[in-house]
């Protein structure tokens, strides 16, 4: 037990020094999601708010901007890991290490996804700090904020794992960035990061439920707010089922796919 943990601190640390070795890159990063959100969606919506008293199902510019907000905090918290380096592993035949070391090739990736968070944590700190000083997000109550950081790390949980499954996809194409793309676009959209799901059709907002997209973004913006439209209980048993059957589908790709695998980069 010992030496595992040993290992996966060891890769922890690793996945921080990395990303903190360019320093300039790390400013842009922290930057750079709260130039666009204040330069594109807090003009956008003013745009599309042009009169003061306006409300757009229950939304006033000050709400729409207040629950932007809080999309930021929620990306940048939870939906931060990209599959690029795990599909390089794969297509580049580096992968092989894994099969051969002590410590495989899921565990690898999973220690540098923790060691990302640490890092988005202290990001999000920054970002929060500076929305709510800025008047944009208001923390109305300290249990909602907890409940929604906590809520936050489980869909951190839920990404990485899409993430990982369209990752290794790799086994079967050439470019992964395709399907990463298609993803982040429909993610985008239907987990209400562009558009609150109360603005779109019912039939729509429906459906969506049986989905996870409402789960990645909205809801957790949602528990920040205190204005969950379920219960953090039902919230987390939502999570807790995809989690798993995504978990599952990963296991299930992955066994298929190192079947295939061959080491043609090497």
């Amino acid at each position: 037990m010992r030496s595992e943990l040993l290992k996966w601190m060891a890769t922890i640390k690793i996945a921080i020094v990395n990303q903190l070795a360019y320093k300039l890159n790390f400013v842009l990063f922290i930057i750079g999601p709260s130039l666009v959100y204040f330069l594109i969606k807090v003009n956008l919506w003013k745009a599309i708010f042009a009169t003061p008293d306006l409300a757009i199902e229950g939304y006033t510019v000050s709400t729409m901007l207040s629950y932007q907000g809080w999309v930021l905090i929620v990306s940048l918290l939870a939906q931060s890991f990209n599959s690029m380096n795990l599909a390089e592993d794969i297509r580049l035949g580096r992968i092989s290490s894994y099969l051969v070391y002590p410590y495989d090739f899921w565990r690898y990736h999973a220690a540098r996804f923790l060691g990302g968070l640490v890092i988005q944590l202290f990001v999000t700190g920054l970002t929060a700090g500076a929305l709510v000083y800025g008047g944009i997000v208001t923390i109305t109550a300290w249990d909602s904020f907890i409940l929604g950081i906590l809520t936050c790390l489980i869909v951190a949980q839920i990404w990485f794992v899409i993430c990982f499954i369209i990752g290794i996809m790799a086994f079967w194409l050439e470019e992964t960035w395709v399907f990463r793309v298609m993803f982040l676009t429909l993610a985008q959209f239907f987990s209400g990061a562009l558009i609150p799901i109360e603005l779109f059709p019912q039939w729509m907002t429906q459906f969506l439920l049986y989905t996870p997209f409402p789960y990645l973004t909205y809801l957790p913006a949602k528990v920040f707010t205190g204005d969950a439209p379920i219960s953090i209980l039902q919230a987390w048993g939502a999570l807790a089922i995809w989690f798993l059957l995504l978990c599952l589908f990963a296991r299930w790709l992955w066994g298929r796919g190192i079947r295939l695998y061959t080491a043609a980069g090497m």
